[in-house]
């Protein structure tokens, strides 16, 4: 996967947004105006931040060692993912899948309220 592999894969995504919120070097996708996945553009191995289950970033973490504890986030929610080859692209689009799922199906408080949940 590249960077060019990997913008075309989360702006696919049904309501995502590209931003470059923390400055020229670093780009951000959001949905519902929440981040799921950062990339830094001036790495020389591509790497990227996602969102995580805790149970699930602990399991990658052990099972793969391009998966490591988010860089700059929290890391019970988040995991650095390197592009090393290591890990199939097959297995790179299911963690980007999962960091939009949690993003996107979380409820802000107000829409529960609303809703009655």
């Amino acid at each position: 996967m590249d960077i060019e592999t990997l913008r075309a894969y989360c702006l696919d995504k049904p309501g995502v947004e590209e931003a470059l919120p923390f400055g020229a070097n670093t780009l951000v996708y959001k949905v519902r105006g929440k981040i799921f996945l950062i990339t830094g553009l001036d790495e020389e191995k591509l790497s990227f931040n996602v969102k995580c289950d805790p149970d699930l970033a602990i399991e990658l973490r052990e099972q793969y060692d391009c998966v490591q504890p988010g860089y700059h986030m929290n890391k019970k929610h988040w995991n650095t993912i390197t592009v090393d080859g290591s890990a199939p692209n097959k297995k790179l689009k299911e963690w980007i899948d999962h960091s939009y799922q949690l993003v996107a199906e979380k409820n802000p408080k107000k829409a529960k309220k609303r809703s009655g949940k």
